[in-house]
């Protein structure tokens, strides 16, 4: 059974996770979820046990629990949703400054004061 488990503490690693989960059974994986850009924790991950009786123990005792100051949010991982594909509308901010002001799509606007 996955768990999921959120509110992490940054500091927690993948070492650090299972470390925390260890002592309810065997883990098969577990894993901090990084942005794909700064190699930074998001705060959340998964552990997968190789019995659903452990994972459920782990569950009804460390959901709450405090973990260097933050309170853990910990069950069942759900699978992930489906999501429409995002779309592309190309560069998305405006030029919102400068002397003339600029109309770019999604910020900017009117026309600046002029010397």
């Amino acid at each position: 059974m996955k768990v999921y488990v959120g509110n992490l503490p940054f500091s927690v690693d993948d070492e650090k996770l299972r470390e925390i989960f260890a002592k309810f059974g065997d883990i098969e994986e577990a894993t901090i979820i990084k942005d794909k850009f700064s190699g930074r924790s998001k705060g959340f991950g998964f552990v997968t046990f190789t019995d659903d009786a452990a994972a459920k123990k782990a569950i009804e005792e460390l959901n709450d629990k405090d973990v260097e100051g933050r309170n853990l949010k910990v069950n069942e991982a759900r699978p992930m949703e489906d999501r429409p594909p995002r779309r592309d509308f190309g560069n998305r901010g405006g030029s919102g400054g400068g002397r003339e002001g600029g109309r770019g799509f999604g910020g900017g606007g009117g026309r600046g004061r002029r010397f």
